[in-house]
């Protein structure tokens, strides 16, 4: 079976392949992210990932796996910072409290779709002046949901955890593995 990644992120890529996987095709679905008005983040994080594998056209013998994952305080859904001061702004907003990381994963073929998501629990600590100017020049911020990639410079914030490690970076591995192997895949071993 052939295995496509419906995302262009990097890391979903590397993720994968801490499982064995590695593509065949990476391709990208095109779709609007925008939350819909009330819309809680569990629900948003699995549309978008919903709507992403339905936009992906399927053929016979092919996989197509989707991700989102959103940052939430409360109900309040952080997508990705559009620049540096939307990503101060979401950083204080995280700084010294706990949140959430949805990620939720759709696997397509040509039989259905497979659905997963994951929340897991992630506290930051309070950032000096100092931590966050530093952490906004690094621009590591950029493309993160949340502004942070907790594999990165953010670990040193984040002293609590509670659920998949895996799933804060973008995909829950132990969670996409089962739902592949739901959806029929061996990984190309067919």
């Amino acid at each position: 079976m052939r295995f496509v990644l419906g995302s262009a992120s990097p890391r979903r890529r590397e993720l994968l392949m801490q499982i064995g996987i590695v593509p065949d095709e990476i391709r990208a679905p095109d779709i609007n992210e925008d939350p819909i008005a009330g819309e809680l983040p569990r629900a948003y994080c699995i549309r978008i990932a919903r709507e992403k594998a339905e936009a992906m056209s399927v053929a016979a013998g092919e996989l197509v796996l989707c991700a989102d994952t959103t940052v939430s305080v409360g109900r309040r859904i952080l997508g990705k910072p559009v620049d540096a001061a939307d990503a101060v702004r979401m950083l204080l907003l995280l700084a010294g409290r706990r949140h959430k990381v949805i990620t939720a994963v759709a696997v397509k073929t040509a039989r259905g779709l497979w659905q997963r998501d994951v929340t897991t629990t992630v506290q930051l600590k309070r950032l000096s002046d100092e931590e966050l100017s530093a952490y906004i020049r690094s621009d590591e911020w950029q493309g993160k949901a949340g502004a942070y990639a907790i594999q990165g410079r953010a670990a040193a914030f984040v002293p609590w955890i509670s659920g998949s490690f895996s799933g804060v970076v973008g995909l829950p591995l132990a969670e996409t593995a089962q739902l592949l192997q739901s959806a029929g895949y061996k990984g190309g071993r067919e």
